[in-house]
């Protein structure tokens, strides 16, 4: 992706509070690959590559930081799903997460994931699996009925505003926040944290998580070291404070923004959470 001209970030510090609801999971399950993928898209959105190696986290020790592992079912990566087109008959080629807002209904993604550049408007029958693993989708499919980006995204892909908010419909008279919790979101966090990243390879039916450290890498931009994030991964959220007697942690990134995320597997990049972000966010609600 070409370079885009910078923004100033501006200080300002959010962090949206409200609660999440507890869902029980333990089993590790199976993941075999999935080698296929029709979407065909921007950063690391749709393609497909090779399966990283599998880990379990309840091991005595813990997966070395930046390498990829495969994650428990627990009720923080159940809030984390997989995007289709249409329904579930397809390959998943993004990653979105659920958000607290509201309405309790919002995800977020890269903006990549959810809005067609070269038809100057939003993908109009996407659709979120949660805690999507081998075909088996504990909460079923939710339907996306709005997608929400930065104008100057729509316009020129600014990479710096690669965020985008999708809003749910219903599902059998609840939200998604009712059933699945949801995270917040942090603005202005800096560019030093600890987070953990949770991801849908194109090319797995199963997700993957690494830990790691965020960097700088400008200042609209962080930086993270984390294998095997290939095509499929953009939209996923880099949490960081997860708190498990809340159920809750902060949203302080979404892969994407710079070469949409990033052009090698083992490199990843998000647009840094700024004013920009927090204004979206608000406006999401608004239209909501």
């Amino acid at each position: 992706m070409r370079s885009l001209a910078r923004k100033s970030v501006l200080p300002l510090t959010l962090v949206i509070v409200g609660a999440a609801a507890v869902v029980g999971y333990a089993a590790e399950e199976s993941h075999p690959s999935r080698t296929t993928g029709s979407h065909t898209g921007h950063g690391k959105s749709g393609a497909s590559s090779e399966e990283p190696q599998d880990q379990d986290p309840s091991a005595s020790a813990p997966p070395k930081n930046g390498n990829a592992y495969t994650p428990r079912r627990t009720e923080e990566n159940a809030r984390i799903g997989a995007v289709f087109e249409k329904d579930d008959h397809g390959s998943h080629f993004c990653t979105a997460s659920v958000v607290q807002s509201p309405g309790r209904n919002m995800l977020i993604t890269a903006a990549h994931c959810a809005f067609d550049a070269d038809a100057g408007k939003p993908v109009n029958d996407l659709v979120f699996a949660p805690d999507y693993r081998n075909g088996d989708e504990p909460t079923g499919l939710w339907k996306i009925s709005k997608v929400v980006v930065d104008d100057r995204w729509a316009k020129s892909q600014d990479e710096d505003l690669d965020v985008a908010f999708l809003v749910l419909d219903a599902k059998q008279g609840k939200e998604i926040q009712d059933v699945l919790g949801g995270n917040t979101l942090g603005i202005d966090r800096g560019f030093d944290n600890q987070v953990k990243i949770t991801g849908y390879p194109t090319s797995r039916d199963t997700p993957i998580s690494c830990q790691n450290r965020t960097t700088k890498f400008s200042d609209t931009q962080m930086r993270i070291q984390c294998t095997d994030f290939e095509g499929g991964t953009s939209g996923s959220p880099w949490l960081a404070d997860y708190d498990p007697k809340s159920h809750t942690g902060t949203v302080i990134g979404i892969l994407g923004g710079h070469e949409g995320g990033g052009d090698e597997d083992d490199v990843s990049y998000a647009s840094y959470f700024d004013e920009d972000i927090a204004n979206l966010y608000q406006r999401a609600q608004d239209e909501d």
